[in-house]
């Protein structure tokens, strides 16, 4: 099938992303209670009753990530992805987690931090796999994602063409539908239900963008976005409790995930091809470390000024803080940590293919061996003993 598009980066797919990422801001700012003393219908009356839905920002993240994720393995290897993954990941990770303990161990006085164990092990963002507590509790969705990328990694290791992707489509999508029913732990974990719909809808929209679309892609695409809407009611309940989950609407949800899906959908078909602002490009470098450092940082200033300054005028004045502060992550840590650690991760794996590749070559070629005189013959042969010869192999 031939390629319809490149993966040249979609300046729209950039400014979806800021506005997810401002989603789960205004839901921890304006619809949790907790930094500011009680619930906050009273102080946001309308606001709050929007900010109750921010949390499906991180639903919309899932789906921006299949199609950007599908984007980036196209034609790498397994070294090449987890040298992009790392590089990208990591830098404002580090930087995050600085800044949260920083501000929490000077200010305990909404979120504390006790020891530096957890400190340490979420350096390795794996606290997820071993029960370690967050630093950040919006680090969940690190985990997340890092097991997206072990199995599209995995397809990395037979090809990631369109058939394969396709197959990556139907097992997982199988999986995740059996997955609470067969009860297995390993299964659970990675097939992950709840968020499964929005990786594997992402993949194929992205492989729409690049093929072009079909009935196949559509077919996958709209039974995502049924299967998505089995959960809501336990995301509603996760965030804002179980009698929030079974009093507020769920049709505002359903709305939000539908319109998302029509907006990957539409950038996959081209329909925002023309938008170029650089502005926006600018915007999506800025959400993965404003995602990183609003909750804890943010909230804890919150909490600290609630009393003294007016409710709305805060909530802004945090917010542009900690747009200002990812910026300064981006430009001064983020870029130039990246750069650093692309540059010495490949130089590694160059090293391990100059050893390696010698020894595979030697493997499939020996060396010639040395022939050895052939014995003399003796009376009772019947046919005379030729000298051997060898060929390598």
């Amino acid at each position: 099938m031939a390629e319809r598009r490149s993966g040249n980066r979609l300046a729209a797919l950039d400014g979806l992303r800021l506005l997810a990422a401002l989603m789960v801001v205004f839901y921890h700012y304006v619809a949790l209670a907790r930094p500011w003393g009680h619930a906050t219908d009273t102080i946001f009356p309308t606001a709050h009753q929007l900010a109750q839905y921010g949390w499906l920002g991180v639903e919309v993240f899932f789906l921006i990530s299949g199609f950007v994720i599908c984007m980036s393995v196209w034609g790498r290897t397994v070294g090449e992805f987890a040298v992009s993954r790392l590089s990208r990941l990591f830098p404002a990770y580090w930087a995050g987690i600085l800044l949260t303990t920083v501000v929490v161990k000077t200010w305990p006085e909404f979120a504390s931090l006790r020891g530096w164990n957890k400190v340490i092990t979420n350096l390795t963002m794996l606290q997820g796999g071993n029960d370690t507590p967050d630093v950040d509790p919006v680090y969940w969705t690190l985990f997340v994602e890092l097991k997206f990328y072990l199995i599209m990694a995995v397809v990395m290791l037979f090809g990631i063409t369109y058939r394969n992707c396709l197959i990556l489509c139907g097992v997982w999508t199988a999986a995740a539908a059996l997955a609470p029913v067969l009860k297995t732990p390993l299964i659970s974990e990675f097939a992950m239900p709840q968020y499964a719909p929005f990786f594997i809808a992402g993949i194929a929209f992205h492989l729409m963008r690049r093929h072009g679309a079909n009935a196949i892609l559509w077919a996958i695409v709209i039974l995502q976005l049924l299967l998505a809407q089995r959960y809501i009611g336990d995301r509603l309940a996760v965030n804002l409790g179980a009698a929030a989950a079974q009093s507020l609407p769920t049709w505002p949800a359903r709305f939000v995930i539908v319109a998302a899906f029509a907006l990957i959908g539409a950038m996959a078909l081209g329909l925002f091809d023309r938008i170029q602002w650089k502005w926006l490009t600018t915007a999506g470098a800025l959400t993965y470390p404003l995602y990183l450092i609003h909750m804890n940082i943010g909230m804890t200033l919150i909490h600290h000024f609630r009393d003294t300054l007016p409710a709305p005028f805060l909530v802004a004045s945090v917010t542009a803080l900690m747009l200002a502060t990812a910026w300064l992550v981006h430009r001064l840590i983020e870029r130039p940590l990246g750069r650093w650690l692309r540059t010495i991760m490949r130089r590694g794996i160059d090293d391990i293919r100059h050893h390696v590749a010698p020894r595979r070559r030697n493997a499939r070629h020996p060396a010639p061996q040395t022939p050895t005189a052939p014995p003399q013959a003796t009376q009772n042969d019947r046919t005379p003993q030729h000298s051997r010869t060898f060929e390598s192999a």
